[in-house]
This record gives structure tokens, sequence and C-alpha cells, in this order.
């Protein structure tokens, strides 16, 4: 009896699978870029149990504050855990009542310490979160986009791609991708990315959604398909050309 209680307790005192430390519903790439009147992001709505397309009706991409916009790629729980404490973040900040509010550069400083905090502590926040805004600033309208990933390393960027989409979206940004963009024709490059992550990321699905911040506020417009195109030759058959057995 004395030797059966004491591995039990060998046993909830170490050598146990840490359920929590590993990511299961999980959402792919999220795009986003400055363009002349503010910034716009994009991500699909799509999440998986770890290769299984579980849910396709998952909004990804939300407003914080007034000011400013988030995106997640990764564990979807996780976002979740993170949009909590941007909650209680700014309701203390308007609380406070004293005409200010946080801005996108304020909120991804606060992000870049909660996930290296939880990294040091060995139990990351398992996403790559993607933060944007407009605010007023001493120069004027001062535009802001940045990211962090589940270690802390954070950057500011003109545009960014978080998951596949640093592979395969990031080479399209940066050849295409100039500062004086108006709104259509920086959902029309999002909208490319997206497509070509479509069509090579086994992980993202047809349904994407948009969001849009400028010194007005935030738009999240309702989710959409685009039109594609599987008669490539290398769809139908893409072992053509490939040496070997099979």
């Amino acid at each position: 009896m004395g030797s059966h209680a004491e591995g039990g307790s060998q046993a909830a005192g170490g050598g146990q699978t840490q359920r929590t430390q590993y990511p299961y519903v999980t959402g792919t790439s999220v795009i986003a870029l400055k363009y002349k009147d503010g910034v716009i992001m994009a991500c699909d709505t799509g999440a998986s149990y770890g290769s299984t397309l579980r849910y396709k009706s998952v909004e990804r991409i939300k407003a914080v504050g007034k000011h400013s916009l988030i995106g997640a790629s990764g564990e979807f729980s996780d976002f979740q855990e993170i949009l909590r404490y941007l909650d209680e973040l700014t309701l203390s900040d308007h609380m406070w009542d004293d005409g200010n509010s946080l801005g996108p550069k304020e909120i991804h400083s606060y992000l870049t310490r909660v996930m290296y905090n939880r990294r040091n502590k060995f139990d990351p926040l398992w996403n790559s979160l993607v933060l944007g805004g407009v605010k007023k600033g001493p120069k004027g309208d001062e535009k802001y986009l940045g990211m962090v990933n589940m270690i802390g390393t954070h950057f500011e960027e003109n545009h960014i791609a978080t998951g596949f989409g640093n592979h395969l979206a990031i080479p399209i940004l940066r050849a295409e991708w100039h500062e004086d963009m108006t709104f259509e024709e920086a959902v029309k490059l999002v909208e490319k990315c997206l497509l070509v992550l479509l069509y090579r990321d086994r992980s993202s699905i047809n349904k994407f959604q948009i969001a849009k911040i400028t010194t007005e506020g935030s738009t999240i417009y309702p989710p959409y398909s685009l039109k594609t195109y599987w008669g490539f030759s290398h769809f139908e058959n893409p072992a053509q050309g490939a040496v070997g057995s099979w």
C-alpha cells in the first residue's frame, strides 16, 4: 500500500505529459501591412485540431481599444487568454479617465513582456501575434505595425506575415509593397498572398477575413472566399517529371 502511494506521488511530481504546453487547436498565417491611410490585416477563419481542419468560422483578428488591431497565429486557446489580458489592460486604462488611451506601440510593448515572461516560466503562450494601429502623435497620424512570437522576439515592420506566410508571402510583399498604397491596392496585394497560401498551405481554407484600422477607427469585414483555379498541370499530376519508383 505504501509503495503504491509512493509511486503515485512520483508520477504526480514529474514525468507526466504537460498537455497545456503543446498546441492542439491552431490557426495559420496572418498577413498585415501599412498602407496610405492606416494598417490592413488579414487571415483565414480556419482552426485545425492537429492536422484535421476542425473549425471553419474562427475569428483571429480583434480590435483592441480605440487604436489597435491584433491578429494571431498558433494555439487558439492561448489567443483567447491573451485577449482576456488585453481586456483587463484596456479596462484599467479606461478607468484612469485621463483623456488618453493606449496606442498600438504601448500594447505591443505590453505583449512582448507577457510573451517573454511566459517563455521564462517554460509555459509559453503558443502564438505569433501581429499588432497594428494608428494614433495621433507629435508628427501627426502615426501608423504602427509590429509582431511578437512565443518566445518574446519582437520587431516593427512595414509588412508582416506569420506562420507559413513568413516563407511564401514575405517575398511577394517585399516585391510589391509601397508606402502610398490605397486601400484597394492593399486589399489586392493581401488577397494575392492569401491565394498563394491557400494553394500551398494545407492548413489554410478559402474563407478569409480582412480588417483595417485608420484614425476613424477599426473595421473588421465579414468573411468571404476568393476565386481559385486548380487546373494547373502540377496540381493535377504533382509527380510528373519526378525521379524515383513511385
